[in-house]
């Protein structure tokens, strides 16, 4: 079996572009898969179809020799971004075609399932209102009632992500800010109780004195984690923060920490209770696997970050599927409308819950008719990351 084509597609999503592809071969068999990440989604597209045009005639079932040969040889321009987001897709589309030449679920190619059932946290959940407590008390309302068991959101009102805009250049908060953040946040836990968990996310857009005195003040609200006080670049930082806040406050990093290699210094530092790699970025489902089985080795939970497209979700639940130190996966609460019509089978969410299908690899196939009438935003538009 050869590869003879990869196809990509830029389609709309809620907030961002997704990058889908599809692997074609000679006996008739494919796999979907999905890289997305932005901003720079045509980026992340250009890579795609620039690494699908260096694995045709290779044979699909070497999935792990595909990973690595693209891996060392696009190494020689980082082995992160873009390049890693196309490994990503690929490696999920190809572990999707296996899974479907074989006739079996994905999960049993990453080593059988530990649940089929698998818990999700609701995030995108508070669009419908103003940065004000009773709006958010309102919608987290909603996802309470839509049997979620956890939902996450950045109570310092990060909703343009571009520096020197509305992000103050050195990263704070004026006092007023801090305590609206608080009451918010406050006000979530008032609403959805005790016993439902909440994640507080920075965007690692606070500087190190707010964002100590922000998880001091929030770790009174019994909260999940405190999500990426510092961005990926220095460990000694995040242990520097992990020393400084009270020790119930988790920590959780990774959507920005790629491959193995990537997050080994977070673990060897014991900096972080919760890792969150995300599959579009980190290599694929193949990777956050042997991510989540060096995470075990100490103690540490995995939760995917997942605010992609519905392939991501799907591999994603995968992986979560395959995993012992599985804690949660992230979901798109309020999604486009054509986020089921791009796959032949729409997603299977109860009770805060994605059930797993027992089709052979993702369950499902990209449907190229809706994605067309979806093409991805490639001008700028008012609150989208293109």
């Amino acid at each position: 079996m050869k590869i003879t084509e990869v196809k990509v597609w830029l389609v709309e999503g809620v907030k961002y572009n997704w990058t889908l592809l599809k692997i074609y071969t000679d006996t008739g068999h494919t796999g979907v898969g999905e890289s997305t990440n932005w901003p720079g989604s045509q980026i992340v597209e250009a890579a795609t179809r620039e690494l699908g045009e260096r694995i045709i005639g290779l044979d699909p079932m070497r999935t792990d020799f595909i990973w690595t040969k693209l891996y060392r040889d696009l190494n020689w321009v980082g082995p992160y971004g873009a390049s890693m987001c196309a490994i990503s897709g690929i490696d999920m589309a190809l572990l999707d075609l296996k899974g479907k030449v074989l006739g079996v679920p994905m999960y049993e190619l990453l080593g059988g399932q530990y649940r089929t059932e698998i818990p999700l946290y609701a995030n995108y959940w508070f669009v419908g209102g103003g940065h004000n407590t009773e709006d958010y008390v309102r919608q987290a309302k909603i996802v309470k009632e839509a049997g979620f068991s956890g939902l996450k959101f950045d109570p310092f009102a990060h909703t343009n992500y571009f520096y020197g805009e509305d992000l103050s250049t050195e990263l704070t908060l004026t006092r007023t800010q801090q305590d609206l953040a608080f009451n918010i946040s406050k006000a979530v836990r008032d609403a959805i109780g005790p016993d439902m968990d909440m994640m507080i996310e920075t965007h690692a857009m606070l500087n190190f004195k707010v964002a100590v005195a922000m998880a001091e003040r929030l770790a009174a609200l019994d909260i999940a984690w405190f999500e990426e006080p510092a961005g990926p670049e220095s460990t000694k930082t995040l242990r520097a923060f992990r020393e400084r806040i009270d020790p119930k406050v988790s920590i959780c990093v990774g959507e920005r920490h790629y491959t193995r290699y990537g997050i080994r210094d977070v673990l060897e530092s014991y900096v972080a209770d919760v890792i969150m790699p995300d599959i579009t970025r980190c290599g694929g489902p193949s990777e956050m696997k042997r991510m989540a089985t060096m995470a075990e080795a100490y103690n540490v939970l995995v939760a995917p970050h997942n605010p992609n497209g519905p392939l991501s979700t799907l591999a994603s639940s995968h992986v979560c599927a395959s995993i012992p130190n599985f804690f949660r996966q992230e979901f798109i609460f309020n999604d486009v409308p054509w986020r089921d019509e791009v796959i032949s089978h729409p997603l299977n969410i109860k009770n805060g819950k994605l059930i797993i299908s027992d089709r052979p690899g993702l369950g499902v196939d990209l449907v190229e008719s809706e994605m067309e009438k979806h093409p991805g935003i490639r001008k700028h538009r008012e609150g989208y990351y293109i």
